[in-house]
């Protein structure tokens, strides 16, 4: 019997590790760079030597407390950091230093679009293990991450379908990169996701037992993973097995889950307080001074995009994906009466020169958002009209050049009505066979003729004029 007969009820949590974007190591002032040579960047402090001592980079406490105000979690005014004691490769000192009972950041949420709020239980920081390369039978460890600053971010098991699970890790992923803390990219290991599923007869209240899927980087495998893991749950339930508690690793060339230890409860891994460490004091007044340094977040954007500026639903998702698109756009929309011809602008011609999710994040297009405003507020005034505007968009993006190295005054002009008169003459008797469809009923082939004339004018007439006036002459 398949799960959709008994009609069994996903329930899921997630614990997700954020790298900070800190130029230093947690407790050191080793690079926290990308990539380099394996074990070139690391230091006596972040390998664990004997007899080194760690000293806590505030500004790692900052960029938690960021992330705490922007998911509307209560910053803890007293907090501390502890020994997570468990013996792994990656991790020299066999314990990592963590925080247990005394975290950061506390009982927060994200609304989706839904209206259901995903509960965080808590943002805790704590230092990266290192990397284990396994390689035709061998394993190697590059510490290089190790030491490098993390928020580990819980939720409650507050997750009922796989699409929540997706837009949460979105909208997340949205939010660190507005406020500047991460650069969140799942491929390079920035941001990684630990998905706590089981299942459950629907209607009951009773959470089920858990699996615990480590290390996903991608929100693809996490779909996938997901939908495998709630399958085989169900399938060993219905034929009278139970899932046993245990951590997970999700293989995406077979798309199957298989397991790698039995999973640990917080008691396994024997915490007490680092004593290498002092006490963190967050005074309330450092804690308003942070949050009024925030940008405003996507979904303020959003809001502001689509009640005040009337901006479609899909065209304000688009504009506030990434805070640099949706900044480029606040500046060009000033002094606009319809902020709407810099959103067409932005999403019709720049977005075709962006091919790729990471050409729109870094936005990199030559003209620049005072250059779009001054267009925009030629087009509204009326000296420019919008095929020409169009045209000397192309010729922006492609120079950086302003507007008006492209137009001249006589553009801005417009046509007088006798040179009006004389191209839709002109392109009358160039199109008889579209003139005679018009006249037959085709109310279509009047678009042939206005073309004809727009091509005449280099784009200056004023396509409504140019119509009108066709039809006067065509009778």
């Amino acid at each position: 019997m398949g799960c959709e007969a008994v009609k069994y009820e996903l329930v899921a949590g997630f614990e997700t590790h954020v790298e900070l974007s800190t130029k230093t190591k947690i407790f050191c002032s080793c690079t926290t760079a990308f990539g380099g040579d394996p074990n070139t960047h690391c230091c006596p402090v972040c390998i664990g030597l004997p007899g080194t001592l760690p000293k806590l980079n505030e500004k790692v406490v900052e960029y938690a407390i960021m992330a705490g105000l922007a998911t509307n979690c209560e910053i803890a005014e007293i907090a501390k950091m502890d020994r997570k004691n468990y013996c792994y490769p990656d991790l020299p000192k066999a314990y990592q230093i963590s925080q247990y009972d005394k975290p950061l950041c506390q009982h927060g949420f994200i609304q989706l679009s839904n209206g259901r709020k995903i509960r965080i239980l808590r943002i805790h920081i704590e230092e990266d293990a290192g990397k284990l390369i396994h390689n035709h039978g061998d394993t190697y460890v590059d510490y290089n991450r190790g030491g490098v600053p993390l928020i580990e971010i819980v939720t409650e098991p507050d997750f009922r379908s796989i699409d929540e699970a997706k837009e949460y890790v979105e909208r997340l992923q949205q939010i660190m990169r507005y406020i500047g803390v991460s650069d969140c990219r799942m491929q390079e290991g920035s941001m990684r996701c630990d998905v706590n599923i089981s299942v459950r007869p629907e209607g009951s209240e009773k959470l089920g037992t858990r699996t615990e899927i480590k290390n996903m980087n991608s929100i693809t495998n996490i779909a996938k993973a997901m939908e495998y893991e709630y399958e085989r749950q169900c399938d060993l339930i219905e034929s009278g097995g139970a899932v046993v508690q245990e951590t997970l690793r999700y293989d995406d060339a077979t798309g199957t889950t298989s397991s790698m230890r039995s999973k640990e409860d917080a008691h396994d891994y024997r915490y007490f307080r680092e004593p290498d460490l002092v006490t963190i004091h967050v005074p309330r007044e450092r804690v308003k001074e942070i949050e009024a340094r925030l940008p405003e977040l996507p979904e303020q954007k959003y809001q502001r995009y689509t009640e005040e500026y009337e901006i479609p639903a899909k065209d304000a998702a688009l504009l506030t994906k990434y805070r640099s698109i949706a900044e480029y756009f606040d500046t060009a929309i000033k002094g606009l009466k319809s902020p709407k011809t810099a959103s067409n602008f932005i999403i019709g011609q720049i977005f075709r020169r962006l091919e790729t999710e990471a050409d729109k994040e870094a936005f990199a297009v030559k003209t620049t958002a005072e250059q779009l405003n001054e267009l925009c507020r030629l087009l509204e005034s009326g000296k420019l009209k919008n095929n020409l505007a169009k045209t000397a968009l192309e010729k922006m993006l492609d120079t950086g050049e302003p507007v008006t190295k492209f137009v001249s005054e006589s553009d801005m002009a417009g046509l007088d009505d006798a040179t009006l008169t004389e191209y839709c003459m002109n392109a009358i008797n160039a199109m008889p066979a579209a003139v005679a469809d018009y006249k037959s009923g085709k109310e279509k082939a009047l678009m042939a003729v206005l073309g004809n004339v727009m091509k005449q004018s280099r784009g200056r007439a004023d396509a409504a004029a140019v119509t009108a006036k066709l039809k006067e002459l065509i009778g």
